[in-house]
């Protein structure tokens, strides 16, 4: 690999900025992204809507925010499913991970799905994933057609189980 091609990854502290989206119906209603606790990993996002969603269906559960990452921030950010709720309600982020990349302007939609058979009520301001933020490697993909070094080639378990 070129040293001129790969850079380290560590970029400090980085601001985001997540602001309330304007002109919505539930504007009144959006949360801030919050950790539960000093150490949390992830930040809980919420519902700006009531919404119920069905046994074994999914929908699209707004947020009512948008966010702001620097154009050379290394970072992107994943929203996954909230433990509590895919364990005890059988509800999860119907992609989890999503990942949301930096260059994304949009308000931020969780797609939630309902595998339990009893329907699923959410209030707003209700916790329904988290954000997991990540810190990302500039990687350099040169195209080859042979491999520096042998290493397994059995799929899955090539190492042994």
């Amino acid at each position: 690999m070129s040293e001129e091609k790969t850079h380290p990854i560590h970029a400090g502290p980085v601001k985001i900025i997540f602001i309330k989206a304007e002109g919505k119906p539930y504007s009144d209603k959006i949360e801030f992204p919050t950790k539960a606790t000093k150490y949390s990993t992830g930040y809980d996002i919420h519902s700006a809507i009531d919404i119920t969603i069905p046994a074994g269906k999914h929908a699209i559960v707004p947020t009512g925010l948008k966010f702001d990452i620097p154009d050379k921030a290394p970072i992107d950010f994943q929203v996954r499913s909230r433990s509590g709720l895919s364990v005890k309600k059988r509800v999860d982020v119907t992609n989890s991970p999503g990942t949301i990349d930096r260059d994304y302007t949009g308000e931020l939609d969780v797609p939630l799905t309902n595998y339990s058979d009893e329907d699923f009520e959410i209030k707003a301001g209700d916790r329904i994933a988290q954000i997991v933020f990540n810190q990302l490697a500039d990687v350099y993909l040169p195209q080859a057609t042979t491999l520096d070094k042998e290493r397994g080639d059995n799929d899955f378990g090539h190492s042994g189980v």
